[in-house]
């Protein structure tokens, strides 16, 4: 009998954290990284959020997608293939969503969109909900091939 081996997932906030400070650092500048959040969960503290640690999760775990279509050549043609994504993938797309969100808006601070697009998020609008929707949208479109994913391997 083969051992399976039990991923470890992050699912405190202070984990989801360090992995967003991480995924948003550019050049190696963690302390700009750090200082950008924190200005952002500042900024969300100043519009009277009580908890902006949980508003960041909630954002999170609203942006994570469920299915995503992978491409697949199969015969000749290449198919669009709904599949369902692994939890860490997940966590990985909606921190790579908000973070691109924020980055593609432009005239204020960073930390400034940060908060402004992690609010977004967690009331279910927003750049970041709307690419999660759209990937779901285009998974549903596809599910008529959704019996080629046999082929995937």
């Amino acid at each position: 009998m083969s051992k399976v081996r039990k991923q470890y997932i992050p699912v405190g906030s202070t984990e989801w954290i360090e992995k967003f400070i991480n995924c948003m650092m550019l050049r190696g500048k963690k302390s700009i990284s750090r200082a950008i959040f924190a200005d952002a969960m500042r900024q969300m503290r100043e519009q009277g959020i009580k908890s902006p640690e949980e508003v960041f999760e909630k954002a999170i775990r609203n942006v994570m997608p469920n299915m995503e279509v992978k491409a697949k050549r199969v015969g000749g043609s290449v198919y669009q293939i709904p599949v369902e994504v692994k939890p860490k993938r997940q966590l990985a797309l909606s921190i790579r969503w908000i973070i691109g969100a924020c980055r593609g808006k432009k005239g204020s601070a960073m930390g400034k969109r940060l908060a402004n697009e992690l609010m977004e998020a967690s009331k279910e609008s927003g750049a970041a909900f709307k690419k999660r929707e759209d990937v779901h949208r285009m998974a549903a479109a596809n599910k008529a091939f959704a019996h080629l994913a046999r082929y995937n391997r």
